[in-house]
C-alpha cells in the first residue's frame, strides 16, 4: 500500500484513492467529526488519535493506493499507520515505530469502532525483512527473529476470494465478546474478582482453571477458549520451527491454526473454507491459513517457489470449480517478506 502525499501550507487534507471512489477533505486543524461512512474514516480516525497527543495545523494532498485486494490482509491497519506517518511528518511530530502502532491501533478500535488487538499494525510497523515478529500483548515486549539459515527458499501466496470484507459488518466483534465472556465465566467459577467485561481477557486465565471448568461451560465459550489456548501454544512451537528452520512444521502449525479456526473459532465463509481445503491437497504448499481474522477475503500460504505456476493453476481450477461466480474477481499473487512501514 501506498501514500503519495505532498505537505500543504494550510490544515486541509485532500486524499484521492486509485482503489476507491470520491473526493475527501477536511481540516487537520478542526475537532474530529462523525464517521462519515465512507474511506476518508481512516485519515479521520487517524487525525482523530494524533489530535489526542498532538496540536494539529498542517495538512496534506495525497493519493493513495493499494497493490493487492482490499479485504483479510491488514489493508485497514495498513492505511491507517500511513496516515499517522504522514500527517505527523507534516506537522514536525517524531514517532517511534511502536508509537506508531499504538496511535494507529488506537484509531481503529475508538474511531472506526473495530475491537481488534495490536496484531495488524505490530506487523506493519515493526516487520523486518526475512525475519519473525514475536509481540507480547500484554507486556508488549517484542523481538525479531531471523530467518535460519537451514530454512528452504519460500514466497508467500495470498488467494483473494474475490469476496471482499469489512470487519466492521462480520461478527469479528462479536468474537471479541465472547471471548471475554469466557474469560468472565472460568473467574466467576474460580471467584476470582472480576474486573469490567471490556477490560477482562482470556490471558487473564490459565489453561488448567480453563479445563477444571470447560463442562459446566456453554459449549460456544468452550470453544473459543479452545481456540485461544491452542493458538497460544502453537504461537510458541512456531518460534521454534522458525528459529530451527523447519518449515514444513511451521507450516503444519498454521495449517492447525486454520482447523482451529473453522471449528473452535467459527470464522471462514464457504469461500475461504473452500481455498484453505484446496492449499491442503495442492504440492509445493508448506501450510497456510485466512489471513487476518477470516471473514472472507484472503488466504495467506508459505509456498514453494520452484511451484508457483502449477500451485496458482491447482489453486485456481479447484476453487473456481466451486465458485464460478468469482471467476472475474479471485486473484493469486505471490510476493516476497519486506520491510515494514517507512518514507522512501
Amino acid at each position: 500500500m501506498d501514500l503519495w502525499f505532498d505537505v500543504r501550507d494550510d490544515s486541509a487534507v485532500v486524499l484521492d484513492s486509485e482503489t476507491f471512489t470520491g473526493h475527501v477533505e477536511f481540516d487537520i486543524a478542526a475537532p474530529t467529526l462523525v464517521k462519515q461512512g465512507n474511506w476518508g474514516d481512516y485519515a479521520r480516525g487517524a487525525k482523530f488519535a494524533l489530535q489526542k497527543r498532538f496540536q494539529l495545523s498542517r495538512g496534506i494532498k495525497g493519493v493513495i493506493k493499494g497493490s493487492l485486494p482490499v479485504g483479510g490482509l491488514s489493508s485497514s491497519a495498513a492505511v491507517l499507520i500511513a496516515y499517522v506517518m504522514a500527517f505527523a511528518k507534516a506537522n514536525s511530530i517524531t514517532l517511534a515505530q511502536f508509537e506508531v502502532m499504538k496511535i494507529a491501533s488506537e484509531a481503529e478500535r475508538e474511531y472506526i469502532g473495530l475491537n481488534n488487538g495490536l496484531l495488524d499494525q505490530a506487523c506493519i510497523a515493526l516487520g523486518k525483512k526475512d525475519q519473525l515478529l514475536m509481540l507480547d500483548c500484554e507486556s508488549n515486549e517484542y523481538r525479531l527473529i531471523p530467518k535460519s539459515p537451514e530454512m528452504p527458499e519460500f514466497e508467500f501466496g495470498i488467494f483473494f476470494s474475490g469476496l471482499t470484507r469489512s470487519l466492521m459488518s462480520s461478527d469479528y466483534n462479536l468474537r471479541v465478546t465472547e471471548c471475554k465472556t469466557a474469560a468472565w465465566i472460568v473467574q466467576a467459577y474460580e471467584n476470582v474478582p472480576l474486573k469490567e467485561h471490556g477490560k477482562t481477557f482470556l490471558r487473564d486465565v490459565s489453561e488448567g482453571m480453563f479445563k477444571r471448568h470447560r463442562d459446566e461451560m456453554p459449549p460456544r465459550f468452550v470453544r473459543r477458549a479452545e481456540h485461544f489456548f491452542s493458538e497460544h501454544k502453537r504461537v510458541r512451537e512456531g518460534i521454534t520451527a522458525w528459529e530451527t528452520g523447519n518449515l514444513e512444521w511451521f507450516g503444519s502449525l498454521s495449517k492447525a491454526s486454520c482447523e482451529s479456526s473453522i471449528h473452535n473459532y467459527e470464522c471462514g465463509s464457504p469461500e475461504l473454507i473452500a481455498i484453505y481445503e484446496a492449499m491442503l491437497t495442492t504440492d509445493g504448499i508448506y501450510g497456510g491459513r485466512f489471513s487476518g481474522a477470516g471473514f472472507k477475503g484472503a488466504c495467506i500460504a508459505l509456498v514453494d517457489p520452484s511451484k508457483k505456476e502449477s500451485i496458482e493453476k491447482e489453486i485456481t481450477e479447484k476453487y473456481l470449480a466451486k465458485f464460478p461466480q468469482y471467476k472475474n474477481s479471485f486473484k493469486v499473487f505471490f510476493c516476497k517478506s519486506d520491510d515494514g512501514a517507512r518514507f522512501v
